[in-house]
């Protein structure tokens, strides 16, 4: 039993509900993204947009949001019991897991406060027209808001993965010495990226998030400029 009588046990527990809860959450992020959207964007998708807002997109949003919100409970609780068995802030591993858990806890933030209270109240846009009322003046933009953040979102789990896939096969990235250097330079180059998508909507170098395959590449982007900096620091 030691998987309950020993840390280690504990921290595979952890891994386990984590590795279960970001799979719920990003594979519902890249449906939304990959699939949902531009199917709503179609001729076909659009005349049933309204029907689907209302029946299939809360019940999508429920697994969204918990999924989320369980990878973040469960990411941290594995950062502080790595704490707990003596690793250190400073080392390259923590480095390198914690790259990844910032753009995750950024990610889940835009999930909680900002695309679920912007979707609940497109969703009851979409029952009051239903149900022969007028549309919320203010659903639409909430929408489009609520789109950037899950597309910020889906560019931000291609690094977010790199990294966390890094922290245990890429023992060789990262400096011990540098990684003062490295906190600074990951953390502007990530808040740059969350800033400028959030608050500079129509802005020309905002144009890759309007398509699937622009928010992709920025993603692989992002990742390649994190693991170059990462590389000379």
């Amino acid at each position: 039993m030691e998987i309950i009588s020993t840390i280690y046990g504990w921290e595979f527990l952890l891994r386990w509900v984590h590795y279960m809860a970001g799979v719920a959450w990003i594979g519902m992020l890249w449906y939304f993204n990959f699939v949902q959207t531009p199917f709503f964007g179609s001729e076909l998708g659009g005349g049933v947009k309204g029907a689907m807002t209302r029946g299939l997109v809360p019940n999508a949003l429920w697994w969204f949001r918990w999924g989320a919100m369980f990878t973040f409970l469960s990411g941290w609780s594995i950062i502080l019991l790595k704490l707990h068995m003596g690793n250190a802030l400073s080392s390259p591993y923590m480095g390198r897991i914690l790259t990844g858990g910032i753009m995750g806890t950024f990610m889940w933030a835009n999930v909680w406060f900002i695309i679920w209270p912007a979707q609940k109240v497109v969703i009851a846009s979409a029952e009051q027209v239903a149900g022969g009322g007028e549309a919320i003046p203010e659903a639409a933009a909430r929408g489009a808001r609520a789109g950037t953040a899950s597309r910020i979102n889906t560019l931000f789990s291609i690094p977010m993965l790199f990294f966390m896939g890094a922290a245990a096969q890429l023992p060789y990235f990262l400096a011990e010495a540098s990684i003062g250097t490295w906190w600074i330079a990951m953390l502007v180059i990530v808040v740059a990226v969350e800033i400028h998508a959030l608050i500079g909507p129509g802005l020309p170098t905002q144009k890759p998030l309007t398509s699937v395959s622009g928010t992709i590449h920025a993603g692989l982007a992002l990742a390649l400029v994190l693991y170059v900096v990462g590389c000379i620091v």
